[in-house]
């Protein structure tokens, strides 16, 4: 009987074995990275949008109206928050009433919603981006009500 080249065929068979073996550990060892770097991102995303929120309060309680006149919204801006330099964040405000104020008592009451969307990658310079699907794009929307 000849058995001259089985050990070859052993050791290839371990060689492929241990290679795929490998390739699969890369596999699982880069989705892992990119989970972490998204949740990572996600966080970022998150205390944007709390930054937008929090510029969108200031904006409106910081100048006290005159009493007959009724504060106004700022509309839709976008900006960069300092420190948080990928992320851009859109912050909206809407007022309701749209004019005047509601009465509570002898109180007039204006109330402004205020919504504060920060993403990584935004389309013309605001969020929601709506460009092509990228799979470290985070986007997180915060939702505030203030009243005044």
């Amino acid at each position: 009987m000849n058995t001259r080249g089985f050990t070859l065929i052993s050791a290839l068979f371990v060689l492929v074995v241990l290679a795929a073996l490998g390739a699969t550990l890369a596999q699982v060892s880069l989705r892992q990275q990119l989970g972490s770097a998204s949740e990572i991102e996600a966080a970022r995303a998150f205390q944007a949008a709390r930054a937008g929120l929090e510029w969108g309060a200031f904006q409106v309680l910081r100048n006290p109206a005159p009493p007959a006149a009724a504060p106004a919204c700022f509309g839709t801006t976008s900006f960069v928050p300092a420190g948080l330099t990928s992320f851009t964040v859109t912050v909206s405000c809407t007022r309701t009433p749209a004019s005047g104020t509601l009465a509570d008592g002898a109180t007039a009451l204006a109330f402004f919603q205020l919504v504060a969307n920060a993403c990584n990658a935004p389309s013309g310079g605001a969020c929601p981006g709506s460009g092509t699907p990228q799979p470290t794009y985070v986007e997180r929307q915060l939702v505030r009500t203030v009243v005044r």
